[in-house]
């Protein structure tokens, strides 16, 4: 029995060490989906064409965006905005309830017609402020859900083929997903593609807390977004 112990000992370790790994790491993420999947189970889209038409830099909005069932600004209530490399960046936890806060003026969100979605597209506007070209898609976008949600996903255009090549390889995105709470369901970080780049995201277990995403990216020429995905309807899919 006592040649047993150290075995018996080393396998508790792995038991106990399994249980942390599986804790909340495990209980609270996402997976991967395809887009054209979300898309055919999620009820609700928003895009930005029911707004006017405009050339870039398109129109100005200062204030948190109500598209649908959802609200659009820049970070929330508690998260420190902050400026690195040329990009917004968001750090800190949010406060609960998950509130919505838009960025100072000139630095929240500009919406545009836009060439590469044939459409109206929104653009998260970094430090250099509307009108600024480098204002545009270097920012951060928090998104709050009415309701919680199962998952989501959109679509984002990051830049435009060089017709010779030699232009700046794409940079990333990275989704950060909370509850209503403020905890974080999970940290997402994909690489973008030149054109458009789907994103969807399923939560694990298909828990329905998902209240609110902020967005950031490191792409050279910044991102334009639309056709955020997400589910009105309870319990659909």
């Amino acid at each position: 029995m006592s040649l047993l112990r150290p075995f018996l000992r080393l396998g508790h370790l792995v038991m106990v060490f399994g249980l942390l790994a599986a804790g909340p790491g495990a209980a609270q993420g996402v997976h991967v989906a395809r887009y054209d999947s979300l898309q055919r189970e999620l009820d609700a889209r928003i895009t930005f064409d029911s707004l006017p038409k405009r050339a870039e830099p398109g129109l100005n909005f200062n204030a948190p965006m109500r598209m649908g069932r959802a609200q659009l600004g820049q970070h929330f209530e508690g998260q420190i905005p902050e400026f690195a490399d040329g990009f917004d960046r968001i750090s800190g936890a949010p406060t609960e309830p998950l509130t919505l806060r838009p960025g100072q003026s000139g630095q929240n969100l500009s919406v545009a017609m836009h060439r590469g979605f044939e459409s109206n597209a929104l653009f998260p506007l970094g430090r250099a402020g509307f009108p600024a070209l480098d204002a545009r898609g270097e920012g951060a976008l928090a998104i709050l859900f009415d309701q919680g949600q199962r998952a989501i996903a959109l679509r984002i255009h990051s830049d435009y083929p060089a017709p010779l090549g030699g232009a700046p390889k794409p940079g990333h995105v990275t989704l950060k997903l909370f509850t209503r709470q403020g905890h974080l369901v999970a940290r997402h970080k994909a690489q973008l593609s030149t054109g458009i780049t789907e994103i969807g995201l399923r939560r694990t277990g298909g828990l329905p807390d998902i209240a609110g995403v902020i967005i950031t990216n490191d792409d050279p020429g910044g991102i334009a977004i639309d056709d955020i995905l997400y589910q009105t309807a309870p319990a659909a899919f």
